[in-house]
């Protein structure tokens, strides 16, 4: 059966994330501070891929199959480690998603931060 966003909840994700890690005894390793740092390692592992190479040359990795496919991988990873820390901690993901968007659309109102980066409002 074929998966995609549009038809695979978040729960279902932490469901089978959680069945991975249940299956293979792991929840001993699964703590909080672990998945925190492999979070990191694994987002760590994502930035390497874009070492050194220009912006501009990055737009165009989404016509490249390979490049495509390694980033898959990294953000799957990263997903996946965070699906398990939201088990871990009982974090209900939309839930959470969903506060903080509210919580940045009001510091962050469209009107004033549209088109800018952050830097360019503090730069002032």
């Amino acid at each position: 059966m074929k998966h995609s966003d549009v038809c695979t909840n978040i729960g279902e994700l932490k469901n089978k994330v959680g069945k991975f890690v249940k299956e293979r005894k792991w929840e001993r390793y699964h703590n909080p501070k672990d998945l925190a740092e492999s979070i990191c390692i694994e987002a760590a592992e994502l930035l390497e891929r874009f070492q050194w190479i220009p912006p501009q040359e990055t737009l165009t990795w989404k016509d490249n199959p390979s490049k495509v496919d390694a980033i898959k991988e990294e953000v799957a990873d990263i997903i996946i480690y965070c699906l398990s820390l939201a088990n871990v901690m009982n974090i209900d993901l939309a839930e959470t998603v969903l506060k903080k968007l509210e919580t940045n659309e009001r510091k962050y109102p469209a009107n004033k931060y549209r088109g800018k980066a952050f830097l360019e409002l503090t730069e002032r």
